[in-house]
């Protein structure tokens, strides 16, 4: 069973020969180098060149701006093939349908023409800084400050959990402009990391799973930022912004969590047909069809609410509240799915050599980046 066998009604001729072509690209030429970037704890520089080059990345921004023309179907179709192909250490959804969306959507023509056609080449790495220490979800405790002077922001504060924090060299710094002013002080700033002095990059996190994915603690100590770089050229917008952006990517994770749900069925049906116990497959015993049955169900439960969610998103009709369950229901499923995989696989399951142990891994902080699945529940109940 694979990925291709669920047709997706929101999914276009186009997504589909996207979707085919970057998970033979994938397969061929990423997933042979995937066991090296676990060990460095990192994706090469040179990967996201090649990304690049194939048309991998901002493949939902406009052509004027380098990017592929497409729409969010052409990101999404892109999860799905990196999910097919086992492929865990990329973060352009993040770069693709996250950053460049920002700028796209909020910033000024002068900063779409600047960023948006390096990050299609992969010039630019781009990463989004918003989780400080002791703040986790609450966006408005955050603590990094930016004081203007003159023609820049001194930017000081830290960030911690960046996903591409090891390799970004754009980064939107969610921040206060204003300390006295709640959320109506947040704003967005994006720092140029090559140029920028008092910038480090702390730790490398050694994280459980997603070996493969740099995530990073940030530090920005008395950096100089131009104001031509703050987000919309206009402060206090940084809460909106953030909050504008955010179902889609919630629904980045959940597109996540059925691409790896489909794969850890993938997997495990084909071990229990292939793996043999008292005389016969484990696919032969009562237990293990009732198991895989189950599971089969909430991966179409999942699969049907994320494509439906997919085409009321590509509507614009996707709100805030719907967003947040889908995220929370989808990606509890993922573990719950990817855990009864990994018990049929027996202590096998539990060796990081077999892609389901790496799976099972890799899907806990589904449930905890993007808004952890309380707050998820948490906001979804205020519209009830």
């Amino acid at each position: 069973m694979a990925i291709q066998n669920f047709p997706a009604g929101w999914m276009s001729d186009e997504h589909r020969m996207l979707q085919e072509s970057a998970t033979r690209f994938f397969r061929e030429q990423w997933a042979p180098r995937e066991a090296a970037w676990r060990e460095a704890g990192m994706m090469d520089r040179g990967a996201w060149r090649e990304a690049g080059d194939n048309g991998f990345l901002c493949a939902s921004m406009p052509e004027a701006y380098g990017g592929g023309g497409g729409d969010f179907g052409h990101e999404a179709a892109l999860i799905l093939a990196q999910g097919e192909a086992g492929i865990s250490g990329f973060g352009g959804s993040v770069h693709s349908g996250i950053v460049a969306p920002y700028i796209l959507h909020c910033g000024t023509e002068q900063q779409k023409q600047r960023w948006l056609p390096r990050l299609a080449t992969g010039e630019l790495i781009g990463a989004i800084a918003m989780t400080e220490p002791g703040t986790g979800s609450d966006l408005q405790g955050l603590r990094t400050l930016a004081i203007r002077e003159g023609d820049s922001y001194r930017l000081n504060g830290s960030k911690t959990f960046i996903t591409n924090g090891q390799l970004a060299n754009l980064i939107v710094v969610a921040c206060k402009t204003d300390k006295e002013q709640g959320a109506q002080g947040i704003s967005l700033l994006l720092v140029e990391t090559d140029a920028a002095g008092g910038f480090r990059r702390g730790r490398n996190l050694d994280k459980i799973g997603l070996e493969a994915q740099d995530t990073s603690e940030l530090f920005f100590d008395d950096v100089l930022v131009p104001s031509d770089n703050l987000l919309g050229g206009q402060e206090g917008l940084g809460f909106y912004q953030m909050m504008q952006e955010l179902p889609q990517e919630r629904l980045i994770v959940a597109m996540a969590g059925i691409a790896a749900m489909e794969l850890a069925m993938q997997v495990t049906l084909a071990y229990t047909k292939e793996r043999k116990a008292f005389g016969k497959p484990i696919f032969a015993f009562q237990n293990t069809r009732f198991r895989l049955a189950e599971c089969q169900a909430l991966l179409l439960a999942s699969r049907a609410l994320a494509d439906a969610a997919m085409a009321a998103h590509l509507r614009g009709e996707l709100g805030v509240d719907r967003a947040a369950l889908i995220k929370y229901w989808i990606t509890d499923n993922q573990c719950k799915l990817i855990d009864e995989c990994l018990q049929l696989f027996g202590g096998y399951g539990y060796m990081k050599e077999y892609p389901i142990a790496r799976l099972w891994a890799d899907a806990r902080v589904q449930r905890i980046y993007g808004g952890t699945n309380e707050i998820m529940k948490e906001l979804a109940s205020r519209f009830l």
